[in-house]
């Protein structure tokens, strides 16, 4: 593993117990410049696991915290009338930052949602008449509670589509827990220090990306996504009816990427299957639109996925 990659998961360390799954989730998101989406109860360190990474790259961060009177100008910002030049001016908002943490996303509705989709996608942002282009690094990493708890909203299908990964975060192990209680208790958090520069994150990110992958790694790749589109083709007849829409094209390019920058956090210089397998149901859960069927019989997507992992030939 790069010493660069290594400082920084241990800078995250100093304020986080165990949630690999969830550091490794947001570092693929900084190699590939991807949007990551966390979901899981409140108190799974979800904020802090983003602002140790902020803090560790030492890079402009802003929190958002998203409530139900949410306006889109809280978060793009607004033209606002200056007296003294009887004109009117911009003012940025939280949105022009390297890393923007939006902190319980599901809060706000859609029409807050909406305002996110080009900045997602485009890295610019349009305020009345003019656009601004946003200064790289750009991520937006965000927070999630599951929306069955109460005053949460259902994100629409285009922004979720935007999220390179979608990451579900479970409790810590009995050992984790108790560890975490007793640096709390004992004001055993360490205090998180700047280890890397812009110029090492392009750095890493460079060699990230030129992991090669064999031309039959990528095949699987684009087979996984095709089942579960034409279900049918694959011998996947049974779960044809519980899939209403499959996964996106940026279902299939978000895969490629992800799946190199796994290999490069696991110090491999080549993309195996095992890689593109590990982020299948994090890349492809949040893509997957369920039929009434599927609700209905409880069918999740995950249920989907392990089906098309197990269908589809591994090279």
């Amino acid at each position: 593993m790069n010493p660069i990659v290594e400082n920084i998961k241990n800078e995250i360390a100093k304020v986080m117990v165990g949630q690999e799954k969830m550091i490794e989730g947001l570092l693929t998101g900084l190699l590939t410049r991807g949007h990551i989406l966390l979901e899981g109860v409140p108190g799974l360190a979800k904020t802090t696991a983003v602002n140790a990474l902020a803090e560790s790259l030492g890079l402009n961060f802003k929190r958002v915290q998203f409530t139900p009177d949410l306006l889109p100008s809280d978060i793009i910002g607004t033209e606002i009338y200056d007296p003294s030049t009887n004109a009117f001016k911009i003012k940025q908002g939280p949105i022009f930052t390297n890393l923007l943490l939006a902190d319980e996303i599901n809060r706000a509705p859609a029409k807050v949602q909406s305002a996110l989709l080009e900045v997602m996608q485009e890295r610019q942002v349009t305020i009345g008449d003019e656009t601004f282009k946003i200064n790289l690094p750009f991520l937006v990493m965000a927070t999630q509670n599951p929306v069955e708890q109460e005053g949460a909203y259902e994100l629409p299908e285009a922004q979720l589509d935007r999220f390179l990964m979608k990451i579900v975060v479970g409790y810590n192990t009995r050992s984790e827990e108790l560890e975490i209680a007793r640096r709390v208790a004992n004001n055993g958090f360490e205090t998180i220090k700047q280890v890397a520069t812009l110029e090492d994150l392009e750095l890493i990110r460079t060699e990230a990306m030129a992991v090669h992958m064999d031309e039959e790694v990528e095949r699987y790749i684009i087979e996984l996504v095709f089942a579960t589109r034409e279900p049918e083709k694959y011998l996947l007849e049974e779960i044809a009816p519980y899939i209403e829409y499959g996964a996106s094209p940026r279902a299939s390019i978000d895969m490629y990427k992800a799946a190199r920058a796994i290999a490069y956090l696991k110090g491999r210089n080549y993309v195996s299957p095992i890689e593109v397998a590990y982020i299948a149901k994090e890349v492809l859960r949040h893509r997957i639109v369920l039929s009434y069927e599927a609700q209905a019989e409880g069918i999740t997507q995950e249920m989907i996925i392990d089906k098309v992992l197990s269908t589809v030939p591994i090279p």
